[in-house]
């Protein structure tokens, strides 16, 4: 647009005819949508970088927004998860939260890692979870259905780690 065209906009004296005062209204409304947008996208840009709310994820959902929120409320914990490696990641989960909600953070958190370093790359959870457990107090975290709290897991647990299943065959005398 223009710079004579801002000008007549700007000049309350100066009429346009009704169609000219349309299109002038459109192209306003969209650089002051674009403006808007562009602004909003800086203001989380510096947000997601600020170091207080560094445990936002990059592509945050409604589900990880409303899980921080509660752990800020103290209806979640923060479980840390060590490794067979020894490297270690957090997970939050609900203090009301079952073995297979952890087990869903786990693979939500480790998935979102892989596809930030490396793109798609697709993990067998199945497989995974039928080889490696997660174990809390050398107790292994077998049941699915069972509270964490049950276990004695709270808020800033770290002896969460990967383990794996141990099958014991037992020969029966004949």
């Amino acid at each position: 647009m223009p710079i004579d065209s801002y000008r007549i906009l700007a000049d309350p004296n100066i009429s346009l005819p009704a169609e000219g005062r349309k299109e002038e209204t459109n192209i306003s409304l969209e650089y002051s949508s674009d403006m808007k947008k562009a602004r909003l996208h800086s203001t989380l840009v510096a947000l997601l970088n600020d170091p207080v709310l560094a445990d936002i994820p990059k592509n945050p959902t409604l589900t990880d927004v409303d899980t921080l929120i509660s752990l800020e409320l103290g209806s979640a914990m923060r479980i840390s998860v060590l490794k067979l490696d020894g490297s270690s990641f957090d997970v939050t989960v609900m203090n009301s939260a079952t073995v297979k909600d952890l087990k869903q953070a786990v693979r939500k958190r480790i998935d979102d890692t892989e596809q930030s370093k490396m793109g798609h790359r697709h993990i067998s959870w199945r497989h995974v979870w039928s080889n490696f457990c997660l174990l809390f107090h050398n107790e292994k975290l077998l049941d699915d259905t069972a509270k964490l709290q049950d276990y004695g897991i709270r808020n800033n647990a770290q002896v969460l780690y990967f383990d794996a299943h141990i099958h014991i065959a037992i020969a029966l005398p004949k």
